[in-house]
């Protein structure tokens, strides 16, 4: 029997959303995304230890946020020594709201990549989808730096990420369905509001019809799923990018997978263009109580997994 993983791929470019790259092997994603708080949970294992250990050795003379550059860099090239596509390597989450130095951090990525002997076609650069971040996409698109925004929950963010030329957003449906799940409390139920119904998965299709409509060439690429119904039912979506122990649900089912995304089908759709200048950006977004709590809650998390392991990387320094 054909496994679900299997039939998806066939709708789907299937990513995968992890720091533990020696799982690839057995799933055969095209892609895979990072962020800091997979890199951080990858060396605590003891297999990623000594690549840590040797990151720090090898630069023990520069800062630490040096060494976290060279070490995000470090995973990337072994990722991309395994999978045939892109790694998305992600701007550290504390300069969510300044442009300029985001676009200068992108920069020095892509250049440590470079010395590592890896195209910048094979890099994408994560950005947070604050006003900030999707500005410094815009130019970093037009200077051949191909942008992965993430921490996307709203059709606003979408609308300009896709008008600043972004290559691929990561719209996070995991996190919508958290949100409205916790809201509606006990009056949540998972056979009426999951499945194609999940809001998460609701956010994630109007995305897509609306780049289909209006014939954007962002990619879309949900992320952050909790269970294999939010993937099947996003069947056809550009990219999924999906953790391990879901890819290992996928493989392990001969579920039947249907898609559920042709772009095609909204060609016609009745859909109305979403503003996009700032003002408008900023107001949708504070209208949106899920997305502005969950943006900020996300860019904090990062942050604080960006701040442990500096910590780990100064403690080894220490010895």
């Amino acid at each position: 029997m054909t496994t679900a993983l299997d039939q998806l791929k066939q709708y789907t470019t299937v990513v995968a959303d992890t720091g533990d790259f020696q799982q690839f092997v057995q799933y055969k994603p095209r892609d895979a995304t990072t962020n800091p708080s997979l890199i951080l949970k990858a060396v605590q294992k003891a297999e990623y230890r000594p690549l840590l250990e040797k990151t720090v050795r090898d630069h023990a003379n520069e800062s630490v946020e040096s060494i976290i550059d060279h070490l995000l860099v470090a995973f990337g090239t072994e990722i991309l020594k395994i999978i045939p596509g892109r790694v998305s390597t992600e701007v550290d989450a504390r300069l969510s709201f300044d442009t300029k130095k985001s676009i200068d951090k992108a920069h020095h990525i892509i250049d440590l990549y470079k010395q590592a002997g890896i195209a910048r076609e094979r890099v994408l650069i994560k950005l947070a989808s604050t006003w900030e971040g999707i500005r410094a996409a815009e130019v970093l698109q037009k200077d051949g730096i191909r942008c992965n925004m993430t921490l996307l929950f709203s059709l606003a963010q979408a609308a300009a990420c896709a008008e600043a030329g972004a290559q691929l957003i990561s719209p996070f449906v995991g996190r919508i369905y958290d949100w409205y799940k916790k809201a509606k409390g006990a009056d949540w139920d998972d056979a009426k509001d999951g499945g194609a119904n999940d809001p998460g998965v609701q956010s994630v299709r109007k995305i897509y019809a609306y780049y289909k409509k209006f014939g954007y060439q962002t990619e879309v690429m949900g992320a952050s799923f909790r269970n294999t119904s939010q993937i099947v039912e996003l069947a056809g979506c550009d990219l999924l990018t999906i953790s391990p122990d879901l890819l290992q649900k996928l493989q392990d089912s001969t579920e039947k997978v249907e898609r559920k995304l042709v772009p095609e089908a909204f060609k016609d759709a009745q859909i109305e263009r979403v503003g996009v200048d700032e003002a408008s950006f900023r107001f949708q977004l504070n209208e949106d109580a899920m997305a502005t709590e969950k943006l900020a809650e996300g860019i904090r998390a990062f942050a604080a997994d960006s701040i442990k392991l500096e910590k780990m990387i100064e403690e080894l320094r220490g010895r």
